[in-house]
């Protein structure tokens, strides 16, 4: 049972920073910065969401 569990862990850990790194390419056009946004992965995306207009802070 802990198979099923340890590859949604996997799979969500991978998805937050392919998201974050695709945010931060499309604003910072910047290696570096992808690189360190995809460290941060779900951090990252859940400040872009609050702090862009009409995201998650209003």
């Amino acid at each position: 049972m802990s198979k099923p569990t340890t590859r949604a862990t996997e799979a969500g850990i991978g998805l937050g920073s392919a998201l974050a790194v695709a945010i931060s390419w499309s604003l910072h056009k910047s290696i570096i910065w992808a690189v360190i946004h995809g460290v941060l992965s779900w951090f990252y995306v859940i400040y872009y969401a609050f702090t862009r207009p009409g995201g998650l802070g209003g």
